[in-house]
């Protein structure tokens, strides 16, 4: 019995990849399974039929997880369960929400919640990239009114050629991985990192994800048409046309002036249009009149305020705080602003402002990542951080939120890309970005605020980065539009378009987009790039006025790291038994002491802010992995005396005979009279036994000879033959041999005694 229906593409490099609905979680509104390789995803959407009151946003959940069952591993932690969304879940559930959030109509506000999880997965098809066709899917064969499909596909630039949905082998040697989000027709969601790529490449990337997404829009069109539901009725809005009118024939004009008078505060400027909306009230209604009719005022409002502003941009040519579209606000830097932190900035462009700090550690703050596919460790961390006086509110602070997650990550990734990396940075970094006013793109301003902090600090990363957010109003009536550098709160808020883009002055390192409307043709794609390229020059140069390169060394406390590579057959020995050894060192050196095992080497990362530990540390570590070598001259120390000589530890377990003979170039009766156990002494390593290993030293030789002094002689051995009564214990020829009692030569066999049986003659 065949169950569900399927439907199947390609894609680019041929892999094939399957949907499937109608088999599993039918109970749900929509549900699909997208299948590619050994990855599996199961995505559902349900959708509430009632509404409460006074209701104007689309109410939103997106969650995707992964179960660790789908690669065969148990979760960490005590319970053994999936538990909270880890960053990265909460990363790509913000990439699908983005992508889906804008294509459900306007006045759809009913409680609505996707779930996607990964329930079989592998690292050459990462789930991530078909988590959102899977969510699209679900929506688009529902009943549930979506304006899509869309789809979403990683690009990446590997060896000049874009890949599609590339592996993690893959993603390694690429210099550019976007996530692209769209529909059939437009570009919706951007976000990804580069390394210092230009513009033109990409927009080039861009298309070649558009192309692939355009194929699995389609597919997903074919399956609504044979297995979907019709799409339900709702009404989620109480509207009153002549009310609707009348705001609009009051207060047009009013929002109209308001936003030319280009007032640069922005609580000010929410104060007077406020006064507008409350003025129309207090004209046009009485106290029984309003009743029932305040929430509608206000839709109605906001939406005549809208209009207002993009009106006034697109005929005027400015902008809310008088600037011009490309103009920059004004911005004021400065760099070791707190004596604690290992580096500190301030960065403030306009009403936005970012305290940023440096601290260093050593491999020992390493984040462990333990996801279900990605797994390793992360030695650069940014944590970025809104609390509510920000915009001058008053919430409760919580938890990390998924917003503060993203804004993180996003300037992560754009400050990543000139870090210093293997040897010449062996710290593990965190910046962290305290946003203390905000008034559009606070991430941008953790971004040139962590980027100065770096240098502060005396990281020495390749090329400074700077960053800025894009705005874009249109008018769709006559195609006229409007591109907005450094775009504020407002403007955000009131536009189309959200692009942030950071770089170098050589090229991009990290951006993020999303679109709000239907369509953004690639000749404003490109004027935007074109347009952040000479914002982001200008802010740098700000930057740069403050701090021109990273300083020549740390701050006096922060951690110095020295770094030595040993032979890995060593690395048992630095540890020792259960950690012993190392955990030793530690205590007597007051230093962090790490271990790495890179190839044929093992990485020791020496951390102290005391030279005269570190010292000691790179001593101890230096004597347990180093080599004996003939002629060398070592400080040894006696262990034990024998009769013969004495044992000498020229190395951390490594001892040495020093032979009676070789004490003194005078005779040595007993070597009691000259060494004691625990002695400090000079000694030459003179050989090596090379089937034995065993070390012979020499004291004398470091001593000058006496003058005529004769070496004693030695009596010759007597030859084997001599020995023991004239017979040579080796030459059994001219040895008798045992007789019997009869005289004759007694004879050995291993049959003697024995007798044949009948059945064997």
């Amino acid at each position: 019995m065949v169950l569900g229906t399927q439907k199947k593409f390609n894609l680019p490099d041929g892999r094939e990849v399957i949907i499937e609905t109608g088999k599993l979680a039918k109970q749900a509104d929509g549900s699909a399974v997208v299948k590619c390789g050994d990855t599996v995803i199961l995505a559902t959407v349900c959708s509430k039929t009632e509404v409460g009151e006074n209701v104007d946003f689309m109410p939103l959940t997106v969650d995707y997880q992964e179960k660790y069952a789908s690669v065969g591993r148990f979760p960490g932690g005590f319970f053994k369960r999936e538990a909270r969304l880890s960053e990265y879940e909460i990363l790509i559930s913000r990439l699908i929400d983005r992508a889906l959030r804008p294509l459900f109509p306007d006045n759809y506000h009913a409680d609505t919640q996707v779930l996607v999880y990964l329930v079989s997965g592998d690292r050459d098809n990462l789930p991530d990239a078909f988590a959102a066709l899977a969510a699209s899917t679900a929506l688009t064969i529902s009943d549930i009114p979506f304006n899509g499909p869309i789809s979403e596909v990683r690009v990446a630039r590997v060896n000049g050629q874009f890949v599609i949905n590339p592996s993690v082998a893959q993603m390694e040697q690429a210099d550019l991985e976007l996530m692209v989000g769209a529909t059939i027709d437009d570009i919706s969601m951007v976000e990804g990192e580069m390394k210092e790529v230009s513009e033109e490449v990409m927009i080039e990337a861009l298309k070649a994800a558009h192309e692939a997404i355009k194929v699995q829009c389609q597919v997903q069109l074919d399956l609504a048409k044979e297995v979907g539901k019709p799409k339900r009725e709702y009404c989620h809005e109480m509207n009153d046309e002549a009310l609707k009118s009348l705001v609009r024939e009051k207060c047009y004009q009013k929002c109209y002036d308001c936003a030319r008078e280009c007032v640069a505060d922005k609580k000010l400027r929410a104060r007077k249009i406020d006064a507008i909306k409350k003025a129309f009230i207090e004209e046009n209604f009485t106290a029984e009149t309003l009743a029932g009719k305040e929430f509608m005022i206000d839709r109605y409002f906001h939406d005549v305020h809208r209009d207002a502003v993009r009106d006034m941009i697109l005929k005027e040519r400015i902008r809310l705080d008088g600037r011009g579209l490309e103009d920059i606000r004004p911005i004021w830097c400065e760099v070791d602003v707190l004596p604690g932190p290992h580096g500190s900035s301030i960065f403030t462009r306009g009403e936005t402002q970012s305290l940023s700090t440096v601290t260093l550690g050593s491999k020992l703050d390493e984040q462990t990542i333990d996801g279900a596919i990605i797994e390793g460790k992360n030695n650069f961390l940014l944590h970025y951080n809104f609390p509510p006086f920000a915009t001058g509110e008053v919430k409760p602070v919580r938890g990390t939120g998924r917003r503060e997650i993203g804004h993180g990550n996003l300037a992560m990734r754009a400050l990543k890309q000139v870090l210093p990396t293997g040897e010449a940075n062996p710290y593990t970094i965190r910046i962290v970005s305290d946003i203390l006013e905000s008034n559009g793109s606070s991430s941008m301003a953790t971004v040139c605020a962590g980027c100065l902090a770096l240098m502060d600090a005396g990281v020495k990363i390749g090329k400074p980065v700077s960053g800025i957010a894009m705005g874009l109003i249109t008018d769709p009536k006559t195609g006229e539009f409007a591109v907005l550098s450094d775009i504020l709160g407002d403007e955000d808020h009131l536009g189309d378009m959200d692009f942030k883009v950071c770089g170098t002055p050589d090229g991009i390192t990290a951006c993020q987009m999303d679109i709000k409307i239907d369509g953004l043709s690639y000749e404003i794609l490109g004027k935007a790039l074109a347009q952040a390229h000479r914002g982001r020059a200008h802010i740098l140069g700000k930057m740069l006025e403050v701090i021109s390169a990273p300083r020549e060394d740390y701050k006096p406390h922060a951690p110095r790291i020295i770094q030595i590579r040993i032979p890995r057959e060593f690395i048992g020995a630095v540890i020792g038994t259960g950690g012993k050894v190392i955990q030793e060192m530690q205590r007597e050196s007051g230093c962090e002491i790490s271990i790495e095992e890179v190839g044929e080497f093992g990485v020791v990362d020496i951390a102290g802010s005391n030279k005269e530990g570190m010292d000691i540390a790179l001593a101890r570590i230096k004597a347990l992995t180093a080599v004996p070598e003939v002629g060398e001259i070592y400080e040894g120390t006696v262990r034990s005396i024998q009769p013969f000589g004495a044992f000498v530890e020229i190395l951390p377990g490594k001892d040495g005979l020093l032979h009676v003979s070789e004490i003194s170039w005078n005779r040595v009766e007993r070597v009691e009279d000259v060494l004691h156990e625990g002695d400090k002494v000079r000694v030459q390593l003179i050989e090596v036994d090379p089937r034995s290993g065993k070390l012979r030293l020499s004291r004398r030789v470091l001593e000058p000879k006496p003058e005529g002094y004769v070496e004693p002689r030695r009596e010759p051995r007597e030859p084997r033959g001599e020995r023991r009564g004239g017979f040579d214990r080796h030459d059994r020829s001219e040895r008798p041999r045992p007789e019997n009692r009869l005289g004759a030569p007694k004879l050995r066999s291993n049959n003697e005694g024995f007798t044949p049986s009948d059945d064997m003659m």
